[in-house]
């Protein structure tokens, strides 16, 4: 079966920084493999316009640009948040304002981010809202191991990647579906 629109695809890969001989981001195999439904916009669409036309049992290599991925880093997305923010009854709160933690907090227009704290100074903390794989490139190989089609219960909830390896503290699993 050929993968297309409104198909449950599962699928293993080994993703990599930049190319084929790059850092190892992450590695899913039989026993976790990303399981999605295509074409619901839930994965990058440059991913799934490169397994497009694949089916099962057939493999892919391919390489994104940061740009086609989640995009250069940028400046404007490094920005300092008034200490008071942080403190409770004037005090800082240390089990999450400390160097190195992702916070979920939100935009002017009440949109979900996370940041990660870069620094902590007397009046503000420096926070990186760019998304991790920011700036980085990408290099999949992998294979898909299942096309078929999507029953309606998981239609009718868009059914979100699901695989093991997709962890929300790095941002990094699931082909770049979790953001």
């Amino acid at each position: 079966m050929k993968i297309e629109k409104n198909k449950m695809i599962s699928l293993i890969y080994e993703l990599r920084e930049s190319n084929a001989d790059g850092r190892i981001i992450e590695v899913l195999d039989e026993y976790k493999p990303l399981n999605f439904i295509f074409g619901t916009g839930r994965l990058l669409p440059v991913f799934e316009s490169n397994i497009s036309s694949l089916s099962k049992g057939e493999s892919f290599s391919f390489n994104l640009d940061p740009e086609m991925a989640y995009g250069e880093r940028r400046e404007e997305m490094i920005i300092n948040v008034p200490i008071s923010v942080f403190e409770t009854d004037g005090k800082l709160n240390n089990e999450i304002c400390y160097v190195g933690n992702e916070v979920p907090m939100m935009d002017n227009e009440g949109n979900p981010l996370t940041g990660v704290i870069n620094e902590i100074t007397e009046d503000h903390v420096r926070m990186d809202f760019n998304h991790p794989m920011a700036g980085v490139g990408l290099f999949f190989t992998g294979k898909i191991i299942d096309v078929r089609d999507a029953t309606e219960q998981e239609l009718a909830g868009s059914a979100m990647p699901s695989c093991s390896g997709c962890n929300s503290k790095s941002h990094s699993g699931c082909s770049g579906g979790c953001s």
